[in-house]
């Protein structure tokens, strides 16, 4: 049996909480799941975990999930080469096929499943049902590299049914053009136009970092979007997480209220970050 100070720091924990529960009552939070969080066992559990006690409390949770390891596994064992340019997946009708194959029929379904088995009601789409992404063809640096999908528009109709009633819609990031050809699509840039789209308080980003880092490695916990420019310049914010934090900057110019990226190898990072009065990587507004 627990002893009586253990106790009364998990009762501490809920009441440090309970303000953020209540200011987030109704509003929508779209997480982009990705990166060893999709990998490890014990971690995919506590991101099913942090989702599934969101919707419970009365917040709207949208999952957009990423897959590109399990595509490289079907490929190799297809002897399809994986290639990419400008950081997108090269993607020809061959590995179209696969890349809707897996996402959709098989790490979409494996995600619900396990958010089921927590007690949510999840229900996984992707954005040919019901014309949810509607896309054109992205050119990369001007380069055609195959069906990889550009969004034109989001379909938030078929997303406030769902989120708003019991479901927690979980999106497999391929789309669709007008004639009915199917895109691959980058899950973080999914993610964003979700989010903007719906109007979501927060876009969270699961990702193998710690957040932004100052010069002295130190997690910087706050970034005002007006300071960022600065900060590139600067050299504060340098290499790959560049296009993280310019990426953010177009979801709140966008209309989201605050972008959070995340360290999604620490376990129940969401709750973390989103119910303690620091959090535990950088948030943008």
């Amino acid at each position: 049996m627990e002893n009586i100070n253990d106790l009364i720091k998990k009762a501490n924990i809920l009441v440090e909480a309970l303000p953020y529960i209540q200011n987030f009552e109704n509003r929508t939070f779209v997480i982009k799941y990705g990166g060893s969080a999709m990998i490890n066992d014990e971690l995919k559990n506590s991101v099913m975990d942090d989702v599934t006690l969101l919707k419970f409390i009365g917040i709207h949770p949208i999952l957009v999930h990423g897959g590109g390891p399990d595509i490289n596994r079907a490929l190799d064992d297809l002897n399809i080469k994986s290639e990419f340019r400008h950081g997108l997946r090269v993607t020809d009708g061959a590995t179209m096929d696969v890349a809707q194959m897996v996402l959709v029929g098989k790490t979409n379904k494996e995600i619900v499943s396990l958010l089921n088995r927590k007690g949510g009601r999840a229900i996984g789409i992707c954005g040919i049902d019901g014309n949810l992404l509607m896309c054109k063809k992205k050119l990369a640096d001007g380069e055609d590299i195959g069906f990889v999908g550009d969004i034109v528009s989001v379909n938030t109709k078929i997303l406030k049914h769902l989120s708003h009633d019991e479901y927690i819609p979980v999106i497999a990031p391929i789309g669709v053009d007008e004639t009915g050809q199917s895109y691959n699509i980058n899950a973080d840039t999914v993610a964003s136009a979700v989010a903007c789209a719906i109007g979501a308080e927060k876009l969270i980003a699961l990702t193998d970092v710690e957040g932004v880092l100052d010069s002295g490695g130190n997690i910087i916990y706050e970034i005002l979007s007006r300071d960022i420019k600065a900060m590139i310049d600067n050299g504060v914010i340098t290499g790959g997480m560049i296009p993280k934090i310019l990426g953010s900057l177009e979801a709140i110019a966008g209309g989201v209220g605050s972008v959070h990226i995340i360290d999604g190898r620490i376990s129940h990072c969401i709750l973390l970050e989103i119910f303690t009065k620091t959090g535990i990587g950088t948030m943008i507004k």
